[in-house]
């Protein structure tokens, strides 16, 4: 389970693009809460603050809990839904909230971490991770930071699908479970050096015969 952040904000009373980059001009970040029993609510974040709070996570989409200053609702429950960020500086933008109630399920994205070395590996091979983030349904106090799982076990050949992740209990998924997470291959160098070995050895059973083929010739002609 993903730990439960608490996050300072204030009521915002000015919107539109002036008001806004005049907001980030001070540092400050404009940002809004929206959900299905409530209208758009519009509230203002210290930039700093909440871009801290977002390098700590291992996810964009994470539960927070609003204290808003001067606001009716002092506490709210809420997702980060959406982070807007300057695409050449970086800074922050905009910020989307979906308010979130303790007993509704939430989909969520979250990354796939895979633990361990395969098997393979150290044989020689090599893992492709082809799924690194999955879309996730669960409680928010189930909401996990991560998806774990161990792949020491994996040989050449092996793979790792959906279906087989191992879920923490209340969290699920909708995606196919047989789409393929990872897989173990074996590298080019060894496939090469197999060709390479197995021409050596037809090689010399060639030179072989062509070795007794002329010992019996000389052996006719005397």
């Amino acid at each position: 389970m993903a730990k439960q952040e608490t996050l300072q904000a204030a009521k915002r009373d000015v919107k539109g693009t002036t008001a806004s980059k005049r907001l980030r001009r001070q540092g400050t970040v404009p940002a809004v809460i929206y959900g299905s029993s409530q209208r758009e609510y519009m509230i203002q974040l210290n930039s700093k603050e909440f871009g801290d709070l977002v390098r700590r996570q291992s996810s964009q989409n994470f539960i927070v809990t609003l204290e808003i200053e001067g606001a009716q609702e002092k506490s709210k429950m809420a997702i980060v839904q959406d982070v807007q960020k300057d695409p050449l500086t970086g800074n922050l933008i905009h910020v989307d909230f979906r308010a979130v109630s303790e007993n509704e399920t939430i989909h969520a994205v979250v990354p796939i971490e895979l633990t361990g070395e395969p098997a393979g590996v150290k044989g020689g091979g090599l893992m492709e991770q082809l799924l690194r983030n999955i879309e996730v349904h669960c409680r928010p106090g189930d909401l996990p930071s991560n998806i774990s799982n161990d792949v020491s076990s994996l040989e050449i050949g092996d793979s790792l699908k959906v279906g087989e992740l191992n879920f923490p209990d209340g969290v699920t998924t909708k995606m196919d479970g047989e789409v393929l997470v990872s897989l173990v291959t074996q590298t080019r160098a060894a496939v090469s050096a197999g060709g390479q070995d197995d021409g050596d050895v037809a090689d010399e059973g060639e030179n072989a015969e062509g070795e007794a083929s002329e010992g019996s010739d000389e052996a006719a002609s005397e």
